[in-house]
């Protein structure tokens, strides 16, 4: 790289560091691509800083067509701007540490987009992976045996009516993939221990079968909602003996290798697994579900569960959307439509159900009745034109009084927000702090939270945990003399295998009456147990009256409190909204500037991948 050029990139980064658009890192990765380029052009210099920075949002990639010709930063007229798409394609082809697919080198070039080689890597192998458990269909299927078992788990119903359940229950034996989508109350988890039922009939030896999810708090519920589940099964004994009731982390399941980004359990040392269930998919981001379905052996059988609409990973990717092809229908083929008529001895009611190619459309299955939300629900009407992206409706909705489960409220100033707060705070966690048992004091705070656009500013989670703290101690419900004072709720935020804690388990401090009432933390099992622990031994931790929406995925509570913010936020878009909302099972307020939430409803999450295109050719 030559003297001029360095000092012009050095400029050009450094402007835009004090601009907030590039980071130190992405300006130190630039930085080492030139150097390891023995030509070093201002056009890699640029292009390498823009995979990293896509790369640190959450993209897979960069697509350099949607940037080629552009200022960096449009609003700033002093911002530089990028090559034309043909000329910077063509020096980045000549660039030594550029590759082409396939090629190991520290950036690869697909097309138009730019890769940092590892998410290439990782979106290749998740994309052969899936490919291959399409087409590969498992053998040995006893016809009679599904046929019995699927009328037994899956009464007819009305007529005209597709029981979606049952769909996902036939393509789960009949398929080696299957994605099952669906908003909160369609019984997805209900509908997989049918599945491992149905599974387990058919089996001529012990089915080794795991289930998983991204975090401990959703392993645990995974795991309580099967125990349920599986004593209302109508089938034999024995099958209900066989089903699985305990679940792990993702990174549990692999087994982590200390201070590496590796697994003990990987494609040369695959899972001793014939079918693996993951829930919470959309939590799950591309290298981990690449590393995942890697360990997994070709011949079983991988069921993801999880909501397509709900936010996408915090880490890199919106894999299951773009698994499932988000805003897309797509028909199930004519010969799947066939297949399943005679087996299941019914017909699919819904004429858009057959018509399709054979493929990975038979895989995926969005199912559609909700059993939480009544026909007249507030919530599920918001939360449905939310997702449809429906500003216009969903805030005439919200708006209505006819609903009893879902309120807006008109967003208070910064300094009116104490007063604004203090009857729900009270009303929200007096019950709680006023409780004796420890099982009491669990069930009476997941009745109810405080949901954040942000973590940070006056409508952030700090600020709102601050707060809380101070009008609970105003009214003597806390003793806020110290850092482990009674009742403090604490949230995990990184996981402790040697503890068995894991990022989004809750805990609650807690005078300990075994141990001379010495403070402990105190966390609830799925099953009930209570683990206590000192709580200087404790992993990275937070307060937790308040927390992102981000935080309460894979959670559930009687009522919501969800504030957004007082101006717009790269964060706030329909997916978060909709996220928000459906975590009340009973009732949710909605503080916030109109403007503002329609903004966001109309805003979609938009990930750069190449993912949906690799799966669907689109």
């Amino acid at each position: 790289m030559t003297s001029g050029a360095l000092a012009t990139d050095r400029r050009i980064m450094d402007s835009l560091v004090k601009a907030d658009f590039f980071s130190p890192l992405d300006f130190h990765f630039a930085k080492l691509m030139a150097g390891l380029s023995c030509k070093g052009t201002p056009e890699l210099y640029l292009a390498a800083a823009l995979a990293s920075h896509y790369q640190g949002e959450g993209h897979i990639c960069v697509d350099l067509s949607s940037m080629a010709g552009k200022r960096i930063k449009e609003e700033d007229l002093d911002s530089p701007a990028c090559p034309e798409l043909d000329k910077w394609l063509g020096i980045l082809k000549r660039e030594e540490v550029v590759g082409k697919p396939g090629e190991y080198r520290p950036l690869v070039l697909d097309g138009s987009r730019l890769y940092l080689y590892r998410y290439w890597d990782y979106e290749k192998k998740l994309t052969d992976n899936l490919k291959e458990r399409v087409i590969n269909d498992p053998s040995g299927m006893n016809q009679d045996l599904l046929k019995d078992g699927l009328n037994k788990l899956f009464p007819q119903n009305s007529p005209g009516e597709t029981d979606w359940q049952k769909i996902a229950s036939y393509v789960s034996i009949l398929k080696r993939l299957c994605v099952i989508s669906g908003g909160p109350g369609t019984g997805k988890t209900f509908t997989v221990a049918k599945i491992l039922a149905l599974l387990l009939e058919q089996a001529l030896q012990p089915l080794r079968i795991f289930l998983a999810a991204p975090t401990g708090k959703a392993a645990a519920r995974l795991q309580e909602v099967i125990k349920n589940a599986r004593d209302k099964l109508d089938c034999p004994e024995h099958v209900k003996a066989a089903i699985p009731t305990e679940a792990s982390t993702i990174h549990r399941l692999l087994k982590t290798v200390t201070d590496s980004p590796y697994f003990r359990f990987d494609a040369k040392n695959p899972l001793p697994a014939d079918v693996v269930v993951v829930d919470e998919a959309s939590m799950v981001d591309l290298a981990l579900l690449s590393k995942l379905v890697q360990a997994i052996p070709h011949d079983s059988r991988l069921i993801l569960l999880g909501d397509k609409d709900q936010l996408a990973s915090v880490e890199a990717g919106a894999v299951l959307g773009d698994i499932c092809d988000t805003g897309n229908v797509h028909a199930f083929s004519r010969s799947f439509r066939d297949t399943f008529q005679k087996i299941a001895g019914q017909e699919m009611g819904d004429s858009r159900l057959g018509g399709g190619n054979p493929g990975l459309s038979d895989c995926i299955i969005q199912l559609q009745k909700n059993y939480r939300f009544r026909e007249k629900s507030g919530i599920g009407a918001v939360s449905s034109a939310v997702n449809r992206g429906d500003n216009r409706s969903s805030m005439i909705l919200l708006k209505e009084e006819g609903f009893q489960d879902i309120q807006w409220q008109e967003l208070p100033r910064p300094d009116a927000l104490p007063k604004a707060l203090k009857g729900c705070i009270v009303s929200g966690f007096s019950g709680y702090l006023r409780a004796t048992s420890p099982g009491e004091i669990f069930s009476l705070f997941n009745r109810f939270r405080i949901l954040c656009a942000l973590r940070q500013g006056p409508y952030g989670v700090s600020a709102l945990n601050f707060l809380v703290e101070q009008v609970l101690r105003d009214g003597g419900l806390i003793k806020r003399d110290s850092r482990w004072y009674r009742g403090r709720p604490v949230l995990i935020t990184r996981n402790d295998y040697n503890l068995k804690l894991f990022n989004g388990d809750v805990g609650i401090i807690l005078p300990d009456p075994e141990a001379r009432n010495e403070i402990r933390a105190f966390f609830q099992a799925a099953d009930g147990t209570i683990r206590k622990f000192p709580p200087l031994r404790l992993p990275e931790h937070e307060t937790v009256y308040a927390m992102t929406v981000h935080k309460s995925q894979g959670s559930e509570f009687d009522r919501v409190l969800f504030i957004m913010t007082d101006r717009m936020a790269p964060v706030l878009t329909r997916e978060l909204v909709y996220t928000a909302l459906t975590r009340a099972k009973e009732r949710v307020e909605v503080w916030g500037r109109e403007e503002i939430f329609r903004e966001a409803v109309s805003r979609r999450i938009e990930r750069t991948s190449g993912l949906r295109e690799a799966l669907w050719g689109t």
